[in-house]
């Protein structure tokens, strides 16, 4: 399992770093298979895999901001304007969802991938001339952010990106604003997975609350280089191109969910 964390984690830093998704979008999936292939208990693969994810996503959201800002897209007053609203509902969503069944919680998944391949295939980004909206309005729009995210595991890009355009930022500031958004995220979506996952007593050895140790360390010891060079590619690639690729992999990760 460990070895092929390791290259999970090369693909998904890589995908962080081209489009500020956090690598959440691959790592759950995969690590859903990977935890049936080892008899996790079946009610629980979901809930560790969405746990394992966000504590992975520390690391790789540290490193995509760091490239990010080397590439000067980050906007650090925008970022805090989000904060506090993402804080709020990572840490909700995390805990809700250890209330979920197992099986409805994949199948929500399934449709959320789709819902994002749709989106990369479909939408044409669309940068306006408004100014961002109040403090009041951004905070709302963290909670969302922050509570979506964490109830599916993974990081804020698939609303963010498309948040931040309308309100002006072109798709490269926006990409940097979201991976940096992805940090408070990943904080706060993991500590309420690790404190409802706490309450249960049937966990696999290795695990703290909902986060499996050597999954977490096998992903993040490739996906924080890997989301440094990602980041250096979302300046060079054609994001059209790569976004309608990648959106194949989600619809087939989709049908690998729903006919499991």
């Amino acid at each position: 399992m460990f070895w092929i964390c390791l290259v999970l984690g090369a693909v998904a830093g890589t995908l962080s770093g081209l489009f500020g998704l956090g690598g959440g979008v691959l790592i759950v999936p995969a690590l859903v298979v990977i935890f049936h292939w080892a008899h996790f208990p079946s009610e629980l693969a979901i809930h560790m895999a969405m746990g394992t994810s966000l504590a992975t996503i520390i690391f790789t959201a540290s490193s995509s901001t760091y490239g990010h800002y080397k590439q000067g897209s980050v906007d650090w007053k925008i970022v805090w304007q989000l904060t506090t609203g993402i804080v709020i509902g990572a840490f909700s969503g995390s805990w809700l969802a250890h209330f979920i069944n197992g099986r409805w919680l994949e199948w929500a998944f399934g449709v959320y991938l789709i819902l994002i391949a749709l989106k990369m295939l479909f939408a044409h980004q669309q940068v306006s001339n408004r100014s961002m909206p109040s403090i009041w309005v951004t905070n709302c729009v963290g909670i969302f952010i922050g509570f979506k995210s964490a109830i599916f595991g993974v990081g804020g890009g698939t609303v963010t990106v498309p948040f931040l355009n309308y309100f002006g930022q072109p798709m490269k500031r926006a990409a940097g604003i979201s991976a940096a958004c992805g940090l408070p995220i990943a904080i706060s979506g993991t500590l309420g997975y690790l404190f409802a996952g706490s309450q249960h007593d049937i966990l696999p050895q290795w695990s703290v609350g909902y986060v499996y140790l050597p999954a977490w360390l096998g992903i993040i010891l490739t996906s924080s280089i890997f989301a440094r060079f990602g980041a250096k590619l979302s300046h060079i690639w054609s994001q059209q191109r790569l976004q309608r690729l990648f959106a194949i992999l989600l619809f087939a990760i989709a049908a690998k969910i729903f006919i499991a």
